[in-house]
């Protein structure tokens, strides 16, 4: 060892550190204490100036190689960690991505195959001469009908123009639900009719074809307000209609 002593190698390489970290700003505070009882233990007053070149350098290296080596293992860590969350966000967004794919292209479907079927039921209308609720439907045997279907059917009734305002007091009144009942006063379906038995006017199938409530309702806004818009502006002035 050249003549210093093993534990004087050692109390200079604790001071070495303490050196080296005052100049690169590396050093812990808590190296540089240890530096200092180490000194103060061991009694000697060795620095690094005090050892040869060869091994000042070899204490310098050895001290700036385990900073080096840990600040490397931190930047591992830390960019191992951000990774990991990155791949924890992109497959939640991709989660979330695929469920509204998927719900998108359900409802596609759903609104088109309404849409064919409202085609299918105005060619049957055209075919038989008539525009009775049932030619106009096609499909008056249907069990039960979606939103979709009853607001496809109600896009072939009602005018383009007086489509919206139509769809804003169906929307108040039952949602677009043709069995709708107001616990109340019994009033019925689409556009709420009251007494419900006047759609028979429209259709002995009032009950259950939203068509012939459509028609009824359609014919009802144009006779007493001029067009289901001003029935709408009614209905926005007082609440009902």
């Amino acid at each position: 060892m050249n003549g210093i002593s093993v534990r004087g190698f050692a109390v200079a390489s604790a001071t070495a550190v303490t050196a080296v970290g005052s100049v690169v700003g590396v050093a812990q505070g808590g190296a540089a204490q240890h530096s200092d009882d180490a000194l103060t233990t061991a009694g000697e007053s060795t620095l690094l100036a005090d050892l040869p070149e060869g091994q000042q350098v070899r204490v310098q290296d050895a001290a700036l190689t385990e900073q080096a080596d840990a600040q490397g293992l931190a930047a591992y860590a830390t960019a191992r960690k951000t990774a990991e969350e990155t791949a924890r966000k992109q497959a939640a967004e991709e989660a979330v991505a695929k469920q509204k794919a998927a719900a998108d292209k359900a409802k596609a479907k759903a609104l088109q195959e309404a849409e064919d079927r409202a085609k299918a039921e105005a060619e049957a209308r055209t075919e038989t001469g008539g525009d009775s609720a049932g030619a106009v439907v096609g499909l008056a045997q249907q069990s039960s009908y979606t939103v979709a279907e009853v607001q496809a059917i109600a896009r072939r009734i009602v005018p383009g123009d007086q489509f919206q305002c139509f769809s804003n007091i169906v929307d108040h009144e039952s949602t677009w639900n043709y069995r709708a009942v107001n616990p109340s006063s019994g009033a019925y379906g689409l556009v709420q009719a009251y007494p419900a038995s006047k759609m028979s006017s429209a259709g002995a199938d009032w009950r259950t074809n939203p068509a012939t409530q459509i028609k009824w309702g359609l014919n009802y806004m144009n006779e007493r307000y001029g067009s289901p818009c001003d029935a709408w502006a009614f209905w926005q002035a007082n609440g009902s209609y």
